[in-house]
């Protein structure tokens, strides 16, 4: 996301009760997983990051909201995954694969314009002190 976009946003994307309940839902899922079978815990990840995806969609501009969308079609692609492991990992590996496309787009700086310097061209030197002036041409030309 370039920088107008980033500053034309306002407000939070999570009100008070979204954010409690994503926290709630980690914090949970995160004892669960104690007891659970090791497999579950993507899919609860999935599941959070799905639900993360429906709380910011809404006020999400349509690259984020394009990302957004993969993710939750991700999450419920995969949260069947009986039969196939190697596609469960697949489809896992597709989407870190899209959202780092999305987040290399989004943070790394623009191509700098023409009127923008590049830290490869010097920067203009601070002016020097001026000279020392010959003093019998500051005295009247007498010394």
């Amino acid at each position: 996301m370039g920088g107008a976009e980033r500053a034309e946003r306002t407000g939070r994307v999570l009100d008070e009760d979204g954010a409690v309940e994503l926290l709630a839902y980690l914090v949970c899922s995160a004892r669960t997983q104690v007891d659970e079978a090791a497999e579950y815990a993507p899919l609860r990840l999935l599941t959070a990051a799905g639900r993360l995806a429906e709380m910011i969609e809404p006020q999400a501009g349509d690259r984020l909201r394009a990302l957004l969308q993969e993710v939750r079609r991700g999450h419920s692609e995969t949260s069947v995954r009986a039969g196939d492991p190697q596609a469960y990992v697949d489809r896992l590996d597709a989407l870190c694969r899209t959202l780092a496309v999305y987040l290399l787009d989004s943070l790394v700086p623009a191509e700098p314009t023409s009127a923008e310097p590049t830290s490869a061209e010097p920067t203009p030197a601070e002016p020097t002190p001026a000279e020392p002036t010959n003093s019998a041409a500051t005295n009247g030309g007498t010394s």
